[in-house]
């Protein structure tokens, strides 16, 4: 099951005439009487797990997020992806830097640590540069914490390629770097979205495993989506 911290319920709004109001003019494009509503950016952060390694593109988690955003009455564009397979904290901070997003995007949803769990890095470091990342995802977000989605490190432990690493060991340190982001996430009032329990699943569940026996499968992060649409349209 999946769980999501800083979670507010959605406020719907009747719909009515047109009038000159301030609630009318939030679905007004800056010129004139267009009433047309200005679809929502998101920029999807991270490493394997936010490009969906070895997954259709439209299978990745801020894609399908998108299409079930989609599907109701809030308009998404395609997400725009700062992630790459391998990346640590360290990359990903050296790769906003490099491709300087133009922000402000509605949404930032910032998945990152496995690698740096992997490599052994040690979790101080892992401290300093996840608030680095977190502080520049609030930027890029038009300084709104409410608009940053943190997703909390899958455990890989339970995967076929897991199972070779210490499976124990890897489970004890993916908890640890989880807190460490957990806490820095509460501390900037952004959203947190617990997402371990649910990659656990796949010790008794091969088909929330990717062809490659490491990664989330498509069905997998259906449920990543299914539980972060929500969480995202309460905002917007």
């Amino acid at each position: 099951m999946l769980a999501g911290i800083l979670c507010y319920p959605f406020a719907g709004c009747s719909k009515g005439p047109a009038s000159n109001t301030p609630a009318s003019s939030l679905a007004n494009a800056s010129s004139g009487n267009d009433t047309t509503i200005r679809s929502k950016t998101y920029l999807a952060l991270g490493d394997s797990y936010t490009i969906g390694q070895s997954v259709d593109p439209s299978l990745r988690f801020p894609a399908q997020t998108a299409a079930i955003l989609n599907s109701g009455k809030t308009l998404v564009t395609p997400p725009e992806y700062i992630a790459t397979t391998g990346w640590t904290t360290a990359n990903l901070l050296t790769a906003i830097q490099n491709q300087n997003p133009k922000g402000p995007y509605d949404m930032v949803s910032l998945l990152i640590g496995v690698n740096d769990q992997f490599q052994h890095l040690d979790t101080a470091g892992y401290r300093l540069r996840f608030t680095q990342l977190l502080q520049k995802s609030i930027l890029l977000a038009g300084n709104r914490p409410l608009h940053v989605f943190v997703l909390s490190i899958p455990d890989y432990s339970v995967t076929p390629f897991g199972q070779s690493y210490q499976p124990q060991q890897t489970a004890k340190e993916i908890n640890w770097f989880n807190a460490i982001n957990r806490e820095i996430t509460a501390t900037y009032h952004c959203n947190w979205l617990d997402i371990t329990p649910s990659t656990r699943e796949a010790a008794t569940n091969n088909t929330l495993v990717a062809d490659d026996g490491l990664h989330p499968s498509g069905k997998e992060y259906r449920k990543w989506a299914e539980a972060l649409a929500p969480m995202m349209r309460a905002i917007l």
